[in-house]
């Protein structure tokens, strides 16, 4: 299970980062040059650094599902993805919108960014990971059952 995890995490990965070139590189980027003054000029930001987030991140996404979900299937990480995807846009999102002056397009498009993310992220997982969860203290931690 670990290569179906290793495998399915460089997959989200790459996903990702398609994603987040062409919606943060191009679709928003009028919205944050209208907002500079919150951000690191470009010439300062930490583009391995985001890069290497990115990846630890996707490897925790795709581990959960991997190592705490059950039972493995297309549906399963459907819906861990969907969950997930809320959870964390709303939270990045509209939380951010929340204490940071940011217009409510750029919190929305956040929101929807990572939704969508996750949600791929999850059905990635669903369709590449299909060995049973790993048992501890011979109980699954979590049962997906629809």
């Amino acid at each position: 299970m670990i290569k179906q995890t290793l495998l399915a995490t460089m997959v989200v990965f790459i996903v990702w980062s398609i994603i987040d070139f062409l919606v943060h590189g191009m679709l928003l980027q009028s919205t944050y040059q209208a907002t500079a003054h919150l951000w690191r000029p470009e010439d300062q930001a930490h583009m391995l650094l985001m890069s290497a987030m990115t990846l630890i991140f996707s490897l925790c996404v795709v581990s959960i599902y991997s190592y705490f979900i059950a039972p493995k299937s297309l549906r399963s990480g459907a819906q861990y993805g969907l969950l997930l995807g809320f959870g964390i846009g709303c939270l990045t999102g509209l939380g951010t919108y929340s204490y940071m002056p940011i217009p409510m397009e750029l919190a929305s498009s956040w929101f929807a960014v990572n939704f969508v993310e996750l949600a791929l992220a999850g059905i990635i997982a669903g369709s590449m990971i299909k060995e049973p969860a790993t048992a501890i203290g011979g109980s699954v931690l979590v049962s997906l059952k629809g």
